[in-house]
């Protein structure tokens, strides 16, 4: 009985940290998210206001305890809140006008063809790319897309916001201040709003039907993160943007993904993916825009790749405890029959 007894002690303590101790220190360590939301003028609009309400309560804190240094540095953080807000209301009121317009796919192919064609290729219909990806790398910081999938991957409503203001779109404007501009430009200014529901109606008239979990994935990430785990011997699926060009543009280089559906988990990298800003504040990852679809395509081919076991880890998981639970009653019997003299 003494055995018993010290076993369930250790059951009972293990059982209060698992459901007590652990589920604590995660909600300290990783506090609450709010969940993907593929509606991103809404997400936009909510996170921005969440932003002010929590610039508030830090300046009224800070007004209590007195620390003029802390007040002021509220107030600017304030009135930055205040002001992103304002600019992002205005921006999605802006795209509505596009988003409602009744488009015209014919001349939607006019205007690709003459705004988009000397940087980005589509190569279903015959525009190839003009430079190779390390050119347009060294160029603009990053290898640009093909535009052939990108109605596809992306909604009418951010393909639309996209067009509109890319650094606005892509949650990325916080690291295009002082004069620098983000490399693809506003067509806000240069387009009618007509003629960017045209636009965003052509490529979706062209995108393929469907895509492979890998081809989603080069399309919506390999620009700038590589997967090598995919291709060791041939190499073919390190990122297509050189590494000194894309650290220059990001800041650091960006990680291989290739064990990342194991470190991080399909939550984590789902919250990232739609809207890295709610979990890394400041972070130069942009958003990356994709619909529902695309996005579970992304990280099914991460999976795939870093986590081709998980099926056979979880069949074999109850049949490894199966195992203990009987090893252990053996043992027990065992250790009874032939030590109960001893004790």
């Amino acid at each position: 009985m003494r055995e018993l007894k010290i076993l369930a002690v250790v059951v009972v303590l293990t059982l209060i940290t698992y459901w007590g101790v652990e589920p604590f220190a995660h909600s300290q360590m990783h506090p609450h998210v709010d969940p993907v939301n593929y509606n991103f003028e809404e997400s936009d609009r909510t996170t921005s206001k969440e932003a002010v309400e929590k610039a508030q309560k830090a300046l009224a804190e800070a007004e209590k305890k007195a620390d003029e240094k802390a007040i002021k540095g509220a107030k600017a953080d304030l009135e930055a809140a205040l002001t992103f807000e304002k600019t992002i209301n205005a921006f999605w009121d802006a795209n509505k006008a596009a988003i409602t317009a009744t488009p015209n796919v014919a001349n939607g192919e006019a205007l690709v063809t003459a705004n988009c064609t000397a940087c980005h290729s589509i190569e279903s219909k015959g525009f190839p790319k003009l430079m190779d990806d390390a050119s347009t790398a060294g160029a603009y910081g990053v290898a640009t897309p093909d535009l052939g999938s990108a109605g596809k991957l992306y909604s009418k409503d951010y393909l639309i916001a996209f067009i509109n203001n890319p650094a606005l779109a892509s949650k990325v404007s916080h690291k295009f201040t002082d004069g620098r501009a983000h490399p693809m430009p506003s067509y806000e200014l240069m387009n009618t709003p007509q003629e960017v529901a045209d636009m965003v109606a052509y490529l979706q008239s062209i995108a393929p039907k469907e895509m492979t979990n890998k081809e989603v994935f080069a399309d919506a990430c390999q620009r700038c993160h590589g997967i090598k785990y995919a291709d060791m011997q041939k190499g073919t699926m390190g990122a297509f943007s050189p590494d000194a060009d894309i650290k220059k543009y990001m800041g650091k280089l960006p990680p291989d993904l290739s064990q990342y559906i194991i470190s991080r988990g399909p939550d984590y990298l789902g919250k990232f993916i739609n809207d890295p800003q709610k979990l890394l504040e400041g972070t130069a990852m942009p958003r990356v825009g994709l619909n529902q679809e695309s996005q579970e395509q992304v990280i099914k081919y991460m999976e795939e790749i870093g986590a081709s076991k998980k099926a056979e880890r979880e069949e074999l998981g109850p049949k490894f405890l199966i195992y203990l639970v009987i090893f252990a009653i053996f043992a027990f019997l065992w250790k009874a029959s032939k030590w109960r003299d001893v004790h």
